[in-house]
């Protein structure tokens, strides 16, 4: 006799995706990067599966106005290293907010998914834009605020 219910596993292809508008004008990078990690991952939806995307796509506008707070503006600083000896290289958070701010977001959001291929294709659901503009206005995406 059978007393407790199965636990169901749900496939990519038994959910429905939506698509999500984040606007990070006056928002601090940990958070918003957490929140929208978590939408993508799917874990705001009641068919989470840990092994499945069943994740939601994020597009997030504004990315050069994402605020740190206290003084990590000046002090933070992203580590990459080509694999060479003496290869460690070290970009200003100020600096990478000006030239590059979708690389920004897109690193800090990519570091809370898992490091594996099913992480991997959920990062790829994360579109990110400087300015207020976005070319997919055709998917409908809803406003979320945090």
């Amino acid at each position: 006799m059978e007393t407790s219910p199965k636990t169901r596993f749900f496939k990519t292809s038994d959910t429905v995706q939506k698509w999500y508008l984040v606007d990070a004008s006056g928002q601090t990078l940990g958070r918003i990067a957490s929140h929208v990690a978590h939408i993508l991952r799917g874990k705001h939806k009641p068919i989470f599966t840990t092994n499945a995307d069943v994740g939601d796509f994020v597009v997030v506008i504004n990315a050069e106005k994402v605020e740190l707070t206290g003084k990590r503006t000046e002090k933070k600083e992203l580590y990459h290293n080509t694999g060479y000896p003496g290869g460690a290289r070290f970009e200003a958070f100020k600096e990478l907010i000006k030239t590059k701010p979708e690389f920004v977001i897109e690193h800090a959001v990519k570091g809370m998914l898992p490091h594996n291929r099913l992480g991997r294709r959920i990062g790829m659901k994360l579109k990110v834009y400087r300015g207020a503009s976005h070319p997919h206005a055709a998917q409908q995406p809803e406003t979320m605020s945090f």
